[in-house]
């Protein structure tokens, strides 16, 4: 709490902003109004008059069914009030994200905190309904608004999706808004930051407005957010951008003059691009789906492959090596190099490494099934016990000890069903389920090179050179490599991502050199796999198409391109 002092008279010439761009936790209301406090209190040290929080702060975003809940509307109403009293202390105002009930129906809305009131109410326009948004299903659309009068300045307030419209802002320039403040939660993904400026831009040529860009960070189950907000002005610069992944209070100062307002001062940083930003995405969902989860740490099966091994890092990356407990799991099959390489890598990452042996476990099985698998040859069955075995293990270890076990498998396996159910499947949570195989290459071999920031690991080489330039295999049988199933991850990629973010035909794929019984094949084993993935971890969405919110595919599926 701010100490009381006199309320703030009318802004003439000058305006400070605060940006709060931070990491809110899905429910938690006194957390989300306590971080609230906290950055108010931040900016009001700096001599903030407005502080602005993101989209749907207090209840986190995206709340999905729980704004269907009238007992959590009515939870987020009193801590409006509460929040809203507050500022008759007369320090910075407050604009802020909430789901908002009006006659029954609720709303994406933002509102603003002045004076010991709720001064202003706006609700969303535009709800987005496609890819990983469902807005239709949980709010109401509101009507085009006015802009809000803050001390004398008259703030034009779209939210998120309204910018990629022209009719939000168009109303609100006409209406007389003087400054766009757009608080938004907005995902990651590999080309959104491009589309997230281009659309600012747009908006500020139509409207003649410097505009606001506020972002929150963090994750939230598959979705990642990555802050890098910014501000662009009336003549298009850009004299704010804040750092990506990153939490914290920043101020903008403003000054109007005959043109209007334009923002004067800020931080401007340069923020990550390229396979830094991916992986500063994978490390920021695995660390929050661990931490806001509460699981003491993690749990991860380490083979001496490079999935594994990736995984580990980036485990270390997010959560520190004391958090990080790896397992490796030999059978008769494990290669002497697997046995080095694995333990390189954990000494590499200063985490602990056990080595419990499936064979006895295995032999058990063969045992027992050996009256029913009589006279018939060992195949892909024995070879999936051994996966399965291996998930057993280290479910035991989670359930002993408290951990949560990370997955490891990669966006091409999971398209094609190069995974054990139940098995190498089994666990909570999958940092590289949206990254395919050439791009877990990529990112290893950044990693070995740069340490991305924020990231808790040793820097330098913490990925062993044989793990990367060695031939991928389960080993599950002897002398076993992925290429015995799959096609070169270079060839499968390619066709995967004509597949599965373009939906381009079998004809297109073809056209691009590939052969037609490759992508046939490749299709056919996509579609199929459908009912694993439906079963699989949740993972970190890093890609315009992941699997989960993004491409929802029918289980049972008799369609296929002929090409």
């Amino acid at each position: 709490m701010l100490r009381a002092m006199a309320p703030r008279p009318e802004i003439a010439d000058r305006l400070t902003i605060a940006l709060a761009q931070l990491n809110p936790s899905m429910g938690d209301i006194a957390g989300n109004a306590d971080m609230a406090r906290a950055a108010r209190a931040e900016a009001a040290r700096g001599g903030a008059d407005l502080v602005v929080f993101s989209e749907l702060f207090l209840s986190g975003y995206p709340p999905e069914d729980l704004v269907l809940k009238p007992s959590f509307l009515a939870a987020l109403r009193r801590a409006c009030q509460d929040l809203a009293a507050e500022t008759a202390d007369g320090g910075p105002g407050v604009l802020m994200g909430v789901p908002w009930s009006e006659a029954a129906k609720p709303h994406n809305t933002a509102v603003v905190f002045d004076h010991g009131e709720i001064v202003a109410v706006r609700h969303k326009v535009h709800l987005p309904n496609y890819g990983v948004f469902d807005e239709h299903r949980v709010f109401n659309a509101g009507p085009l608004p006015g802009p809000v009068s803050f001390r004398g300045v008259r703030i034009g307030v779209p939210i998120c999706e309204d910018i990629w419209f022209d009719d939000v802002t168009e109303c609100l320039s006409e209406t007389g808004a003087e400054i766009l403040i757009v608080p938004n939660g907005s995902p990651y993904d590999k080309s959104k930051r491009d589309t997230r400026l281009g659309h600012a831009v747009a908006r500020v040529v139509e409207t003649g407005l410097p505009l606001v860009y506020l972002n929150q960070v963090g994750g939230q189950d598959e979705l990642v957010f990555d802050g890098a907000s910014f501000v662009v002005n009336a003549d298009r610069s850009m004299p704010v951008h804040l750092p990506a992944f990153d939490e914290l209070v920043a101020l903008t100062r403003w000054q109007r003059g005959d043109g209007g307002w334009s923002c004067v001062e800020g931080p401007l940083v340069t923020i990550e691009t390229g396979h830094a930003a991916t992986y500063r995405a994978c490390v920021t969902g695995l660390r929050d789906y661990v931490v806001k989860n509460g699981f003491p740490g993690t749990v991860i099966g380490l083979s001496g492959g490079i999935d594994s091994a990736l995984t580990a890092v980036m485990a270390v990356d997010a959560l520190g090596p004391d958090k990080v407990r790896c397992v490796m799991m030999p059978s008769q099959f494990t290669s002497r190099d697997s046995l080095e390489d694995a333990a390189e890598c954990a000494r590499a990452l200063g985490v602990r490494l056990d080595s419990v042996s499936i064979d006895p476990v295995v032999a058990g099985f063969g045992d027992a099934l050996a009256p029913l698998f009589d006279g018939l040859a060992p195949g892909a069955a024995e070879e999936n016990i051994q996966a399965r075995t291996r998930g057993v293990i280290l479910m035991a270890i989670s359930n002993k000890f408290g951990p949560m076990v990370v997955t490891t498998g990669n966006k091409s396996e999971m398209s094609v069903g190069y995974a054990t159910l139940y098995g190498d499947m089994a666990g909570g949570f999958n940092p590289l389920k949206d990254l395919y195989k050439m791009e877990v290459y990529a990112l290893a071999n950044m990693r070995n090179q740069s340490r991305p920031p924020g990231c808790l690991g040793a820097a330098g080489r913490v990925i062993p050179e044989r793990i990367i330039t060695k031939a991928p295999t389960a080993e599950l049988r002897a002398g076993q490599t992925d290429q015995d199933s799959l096609p070169p991850y270079d060839v499968l990629d390619d066709i995967l991502r004509g597949l599965v973010e373009e939906e381009a035909s079998v004809a297109e794929i073809v056209a691009r050199g590939h052969e037609l019984e490759t992508v046939s094949r490749v299709q056919h084993m996509l579609y199929v796999a459908e009912y694993k993935r439906r079963q699989a971890a949740p993972g970190v969405k890093i890609s315009s198409r992941n699997f989960g919110r993004d491409r929802r595919y029918p289980i049972t599926n008799r369609f296929r391109d002929r090409g």
